[in-house]
């Protein structure tokens, strides 16, 4: 059930310098967390205000049947330091929270970036402060940016200039406050940890099948962590319909990443209730085309696309075979093989040129203010995957519609970054041996919080969905940042094995074979979103559209 609510505050001496009116409040509701849908904005008789994104997982002990805005609200009304509140919880989220005795406005992001926050801040054209969770896109007047997740920013209104210097003054009257307090105790949620630097004395070559009491120690270690951040972020969830339904799905290409998220989801969910394998494949003319023509002597050239959606009419469903389908289809096995007590869901999400085409407008205005090709060609992805309108096949072939009901997504966006699973970290090796390795992931660990997780929040959001992270739990990232180079990566050993060596031992150990030896591949092209026809084709990635 989703609710809007509305609620008008009088900010002074704010009222007549900006709209001579007060403040409008909103907030909208995917009921997530406890027993029933609570409203919002949260709100108490001396006029505090929360508007509350976000799950809160862990540092404040939120009970099954209670809502953890609730929870925090009330620990935020009782402190005149909401700081020292916010440095105690983990968790994605985003928020605004009107302090009423210090006329003071506090909003922000997690340390992350997880949730979508923007903010315009009054312009000579448009001299309005608006701070949301999206904006009406790319035909807007209003300059919007994202709020940055590295401190809580707030705007004590008792310190407002005149009208005449307001538009100037504004943004400079915003402070960032930092996230780092005397009565913040629990430091991993505030701040991401350095890599540990320390370098091997000697090439190390690890043998799986005989590893090192180390590696064997941070395996069982990294087990337990990740599979605490999964139950986490699947315990709980309200059954929206009967529970027939799925209520958790994982966008699924196939890879490892979001293989072995499944497998630990299916640890901690009742039996009795399927789990939903989103997979998400483009009708790309580009990639038809260069599949149709010919690759030697005697080969026919067809013509255009129309001749390959002739062909697909006779094979089947190649047009939709791309490479995260194939994937996807033997990773879904491999589940069942593991788990056959289980349903496995594998929803084929097939989205066809025109369609994509007539909803890339819709897309555009979510991501933005993201509008490079490459934050298109993610998007689209995202958009029609969450969506969940697909088919699934049963045991003796036959095809129906299926539509996902599920409202909570998992990813496995995060163990690239810190496990070393990206192409760079390879090459960094090669360059500098282990000190640039260590050099390359310490900037990918810098970089996690000005990830594009506002984009995707947004995107995926208005299908009413929310999309948790589970190897970015803020003590997922610390615990792999803390761990010495060599066992979480060995870039000694081929690629699809050293490569994410700690999480390919990991499935293993689980079962999962194929999965440990699946290769990097982005989302874009393995789902082929990226690159199709029109003048984005031959455009690179960050081209402003």
């Amino acid at each position: 059930m989703n609710l809007l609510s509305k609620v008008s505050i009088p900010l002074m001496p704010l009222v007549g310098r900006i709209t001579s009116k007060p403040a409008s409040v909103y907030a909208s509701v995917l009921h997530l967390r406890g027993q029933g849908v609570t409203a919002q904005p949260h709100l108490t008789q001396d006029g505090d205000i929360l508007c509350w994104n976000g799950e809160i997982f862990e540092g404040l002990d939120v009970l099954p049947n209670e809502n953890d805005g609730k929870k925090l609200f009330e620990a935020l009304t009782r402190t005149e330091q909401p700081v020292d509140v916010l440095a105690q919880i983990e968790g994605p989220y985003a928020f605004v929270f009107y302090q009423k005795s210090t006329n003071t406005l506090y909003y922000a992001r997690d340390p992350l970036g997880r949730r979508s926050l923007l903010v315009h801040y009054p312009t000579a054209e448009q001299p309005h402060f608006i701070i949301a969770s999206s904006c009406n896109g790319i035909s807007t007047d209003f300059e919007f940016e994202e709020v940055t997740p590295d401190g809580i920013h707030c705007v004590k209104f008792n310190n407002i200039e005149e009208p005449e210097t307001l538009v100037s003054n504004f943004k400079g009257a915003t402070k960032l406050i930092g996230r780092v307090t005397e009565a913040a105790s629990i430091m991993e949620y505030v701040l991401i940890p350095p890599l540990n630097n320390a370098l091997p004395s000697t090439e190390v070559r690890e043998d799986w099948s005989s590893p090192s009491p180390s590696i064997t120690q941070a395996l069982e270690d990294f087990f337990n962590i990740l599979n605490e951040s999964v139950q986490l972020r699947v315990q709980h969830v309200p059954h929206q319909y009967v529970q027939r339904f799925a209520r958790v799905a994982v966008l699924f290409s196939g890879g490892i990443d979001c293989t072995v998220l499944a497998y630990l989801a299916h640890k901690h969910l009742p039996l009795s209730e399927p789990i939903d394998l989103l997979n998400v494949a483009f009708e790309n003319p580009r990639t038809l085309k260069a599949a149709s023509k010919p690759s030697g002597k005697g080969k026919k050239v067809r013509p255009s696309s129309e001749a390959a959606e002739q062909d697909v009419s006779e094979q089947g469903r190649s047009t939709y075979d791309v490479p995260d389908r194939l994937t996807g289809r033997e990773e879904a096995e491999e589940l069942r093989r593991c788990c056959p007590e289980r349903t496995w869901n594998f929803v084929e999400i097939n989205v066809p040129y025109e369609e994509c085409q007539r909803e890339r407008p819709q897309v555009q205005n979510l991501m933005y203010p993201n509008q490079t090709v490459m934050d298109l060609s993610l998007a689209l992805a995202l958009f029609f995957a969450s969506r969940g309108i697909g088919h699934v096949t049963n045991s003796d072939g036959i095809s129906t519609p299926y539509t996902s009901q599920a409202r909570v997504l998992l990813s496995g966006l995060g163990s690239d970054e810190l496990l070393g699973g990206y192409s760079r970290h390879r090459k960094a090796f090669i360059r500098d041996k282990w000190q640039g390795l260590v050099e390359e992931l310490q900037l990918d660990l810098t970089r996690l919080p000005s990830r594009n997780l506002g984009r995707d929040d947004r995107v995926i959001s208005s299908n009413g969905k929310e999309t948790r992270y589970p190897f970015l739990s803020l003590s997922v990232v610390s615990f792999l940042a803390k761990l010495p180079v060599e066992t979480k990566i060995n870039p000694l050993l081929e690629e699809g094995k050293g490569d994410k060596m700690l999480l390919r031992m990991l499935a293993e150990k689980m079962g999962l074979v194929l999965a440990s030896r699946r290769k990097k591949r982005a989302m874009q092209f393995g789902s082929r979103s990226a690159r199709m026809e029109g003048g984005d084709a031959d455009r690179k990635g960050d081209a402003i559209l």
